[in-house]
């Protein structure tokens, strides 16, 4: 479960490189990396604006799918929040940021799906039909179905990656990570959030299916869909510990507004009557 620490840190030595952003919004994201005792943790903002400062609150969703994922016991990258004294080009910020560890074991090295797939598909292979070939089905339809109920904006296809050993000739995915793009993202006010449509098919950058999160649904199989577990009410306890004051109430609220699941989603929703969705910026299931 996603570590908080609300203490203030002082992380002004930390070295901030620039990645501009890829989901169409202005700003950059900022990523940096400390190495203690040969343990290695990675860093990464919201988005940040050079004339503005800090004005996104990705770092809060990695936090929110975080605890999703571990109650619904999916393999992830878990990400801690620390409240911190940050120094970007000579000022000081105070704000919230993520902190990872390294995902790979000793001895292995990553490559991003969409580099492994050019590289290895066959002829007028589809990304998904490489997948299941790869014998990862089963995380792709996983991956295909969280990032339709948080409404992922940026599933592109360096945010899947492929882990290699090559002396011990393994292979495998790695787990789930890089969920800040999704929920309310693109709200940077309250009013903002007040008037964003949950159920809106919004544009995301997939690198698996189209760019549409909802008709990618469409690709998982009848018969085995994934994430049957709905998730109880007690969980939105979980999910939102501790964020009092580091998210608005607006946002909180926004979030945990309900409404009808659309009756088609994921098929196990063919009777939305029975339940309501308490919509973390898209679709939710509690009973």
């Amino acid at each position: 479960m996603a570590n908080l620490i609300l203490e203030k840190q002082d992380l002004t030595y930390l070295q901030w490189s620039h990645v501009r952003s890829s989901s169409g919004t202005a700003g950059t994201f900022l990523k940096a990396t400390s190495s203690l005792h040969g343990k290695k943790k990675y860093y990464k903002l919201s988005n940040f604006d050079s004339v503005k400062g800090i004005i996104g609150h990705e770092c809060i969703n990695e936090i929110i799918v975080d605890r999703l994922l571990t109650i619904f016991g999916i393999e992830h990258l878990e990400y801690e929040l620390i409240n911190a004294d940050i120094e970007i080009e000579g000022t000081i910020y105070s704000t919230y940021l993520c902190a990872s560890e390294d995902f790979k074991d000793r001895g292995e090295s990553k490559i991003a799906l969409d580099d492994y797939y050019r590289a290895n598909a066959e002829k007028g292979e589809s990304h998904y039909d490489f997948c299941k070939r790869q014998g990862w089905q089963e995380y792709i339809d996983t991956m295909i179905a969280l990032d339709y109920l948080i409404l992922n904006r940026d599933r592109h296809g360096a945010n899947i990656e492929v882990l290699r050993n090559s002396r011990k000739h393994t292979l495998r995915i790695a787990p789930l990570f890089d969920h800040g793009v999704s929920l309310l993202y693109s709200c940077v006010n309250d009013d903002a959030a007040m008037n964003f449509d949950i159920l809106a098919d919004k544009p995301c950058n997939n690198f698996i299916g189209s760019f549409s999160c909802y008709d990618n649904l469409s690709l998982l199989p009848k018969d085995n869909l994934p994430l049957m577990g709905i998730l109880k009410s007690y969980h939105k306890d979980i999910i939102f510990e501790n964020l009092n004051g580091i998210i608005s109430e607006t946002f909180i609220n926004k979030t945990l507004s309900i409404s009808k699941a659309p009756p088609t989603a994921l098929g196990r929703w063919a009777e939305p009557c029975k339940f309501v969705a308490i919509n973390l910026g898209s679709r939710y299931i509690f009973v």
